[in-house]
């Protein structure tokens, strides 16, 4: 699938898509949705290097409603990938009329990647889960059913925000072991979840499930994803049916989606201890198997506010990878959500689940940093962090490396936290 489109050696018209430090150079291509000042209604962007091209300005588009883009085929896709690079790469006759339509992204506005109709939440990190759970279940962190399973719940679509978006501290009842009764006030434990999301493409038909040697031309790709969690609300109501105010508050997503195409040179066999289970038949494919993970470096980066005010840099808090976080593919968890019946829409978000590693500094949440609360996060600057204070701003960060090609990003994913709102009597 490595067609032309990957070689190293392209460079771009566009002269930032040729810096080193980009995350966005030709052989990316992301698509997402941005505003000129004064626009009412969203455009269909690519990006390229600091900039984002007008696609339906193109030509290449018949309108500015990407998700006509999200249900195309796979091989529509690729073609249209091909005439992108064919436009945007140094000597193009493109340039000349493709130049009028290359906005910089610092003077759009950029929005959500597309429409959200509905919202999965998956547990696939398995470091994650087995950290999470030994704070309950020393003995016996992971559930019977977790090798087994793509364990999932149904979130809320409504409260995805947009990089860069703040939002408020949530409120919500609690309920400690020293207490008799739940209390109600502002979360004392907020958390944030370093994810990925998993943007469908083409749909299916309710009914009708798809196969996992299917399930890949329904992905149209990838972005950056924090499930930001309240873990002190998330403790008194999950059980028995799972979370809820704790996680429908707000979630933010990156502004690109990475297509499946721009990530082919970035696979990998999906990591299995050899004495686990072997996956049910319809969740089982030796080529998904083979090359269903993804080699995705991802960070997670602090500024709060005392950092800001002394002019600091924001810092590093945590280092982890897709490809070595995950117990389950993508094309598994599309597998198994419609294997039931389920219909997937284009623009269906499925979040990923913590993508923790094995090492402590690999930690995607606060909760396994902190050990359940017990131990802070010293900061390079002397402040500690047991969980989330307000004016804290997390940024998540994600690239992908390999010899022989160009290093390819997601963009930021970066939410504020504001202050709680007063509850109303």
């Amino acid at each position: 699938m490595l067609d032309w489109t990957f070689d190293a050696k392209l460079e771009s018209w566009v002269s930032s898509a040729n810096e080193r430090s980009t995350d966005f150079p030709i052989q990316n291509l992301p698509f997402g949705r941005f505003r000129l000042p004064g626009d009412a209604s969203w455009r269909v962007g690519v990006a390229i290097g600091s900039q984002v091209l007008d696609l339906a300005a193109t030509g290449l588009i018949a309108s500015s409603d990407i998700t006509q883009v999200l249900q195309l085929t796979k091989a529509q896709r690729v073609s249209l990938r091909q005439a992108l690079v064919r436009g945007l790469v140094a000597g193009s006759s493109s340039e000349s009329a493709w130049a009028q339509h290359v906005h910089d992204q610092g003077a759009v506005e950029l929005g959500l990647p597309c429409d959200i109709r509905d919202y999965t939440d998956f547990y696939i990190g398995i470091h994650h889960a087995t950290n999470a759970g030994r704070l309950f279940r020393p003995d016996n962190p992971l559930l019977p059913n977790y090798k087994y399973v793509p364990i999932g719940y149904h979130g809320r679509a409504s409260t995805i925000l947009a990089s860069g978006k703040p939002f408020h501290r949530p409120n919500g009842q609690t309920k400690s072991s020293a207490q008799d009764a739940p209390v109600f006030g502002p979360t004392q434990r907020l958390d944030f979840e370093l994810e990925m999301g998993v943007v469908i493409g083409m749909p299916n038909e309710m009914g009708q499930p798809i196969s996992i040697g299917d399930a890949e031309s329904h992905i149209f790709g990838l972005t950056l994803f924090n499930d930001w969690s309240a873990r002190d609300i998330q403790a008194w109501e999950y059980q028995p049916l799972g979370p809820f105010q704790s996680k429908n508050f707000a979630s933010t997503i990156s502004p690109w989606i990475v297509t499946i195409e721009a990530l082919e040179p970035f696979r990998k066999p999906l990591e299995r201890p050899q004495d686990d289970p072997e996956p049910l038949p319809y969740l089982k494919s030796a080529a998904d198997m083979a090359a269903g993970a993804f080699d995705v470096d991802l960070d997670v980066v602090i500024s709060t506010p005392q950092m800001r005010a002394q002019g600091q840099h924001p810092e590093n808090i945590s280092h982890s990878n897709f490809a070595h976080a995950a117990y389950w593919t993508i094309s598994q968890l599309v597998a198994h959500h419609t294997v039931g019946g389920c219909a997937l829409s284009a623009g269906d978000l499925f979040g990923t689940g913590t993508l923790s590693g094995k090492d402590s500094d690999q930690c995607g949440s606060l909760l396994e940093m902190s050990k359940g609360g017990r131990q802070p996060t010293i900061l390079a600057n002397g402040e500690q962090r047991i969980f989330l204070d307000d004016g804290d701003t997390i940024t998540l960060r994600g690239r992908c490396q390999r010899a022989g090609f160009r290093t390819i990003g997601f963009g930021e994913c970066a939410g504020t936290v504001l202050p709680a709102i007063a509850s109303r009597s």
